[in-house]
């Protein structure tokens, strides 16, 4: 019998469908999340120290690479609530037939654009 399957698979020259991308990006921003929070808790737990520890928080938020990193953590945890979201109305059978995957793809990364981009506003 010929084995006709490929022996390296190449996974950058896959064409990957938009729902394989969200949800490989839902998974990714799952990670993110888990060390944004520590960041965050970091922060907290300087800000609870002392009124000094507060200032000094409050002083590091005002810089832009620290606001940036912020809104990074931020836009994670809303793609991953929206994909999140996405993933539990698939479990309901909503959106689970191809053009129903890619529809709901498509809906993801519309709303977590705009989710993002009000966050981006507000932050800054």
């Amino acid at each position: 019998m010929k084995d006709t399957r490929p022996k390296n698979l190449n996974l950058f020259a896959i064409k990957w469908p938009l729902a394989a991308i969200t949800s490989i990006a839902h998974r990714i921003s799952g990670i993110f999340i888990f060390i944004g929070v520590a960041i965050l808790l970091y922060l907290l737990e300087v800000s609870l120290e002392s009124a000094a520890g507060f200032d000094f928080v409050l002083e590091l938020l005002a810089k832009p690479l620290v606001k940036l990193l912020v809104w990074a953590i931020v836009a994670g945890l809303l793609y991953h609530l929206i994909a999140g979201i996405k993933h539990l109305l698939m479990d309901f059978g909503i959106g689970e037939s191809k053009q129903g995957s890619l529809r709901g793809a498509q809906l993801t990364i519309l709303f977590a654009v705009i989710a993002i981009a009000v966050a981006g506003v507000w932050i800054w």
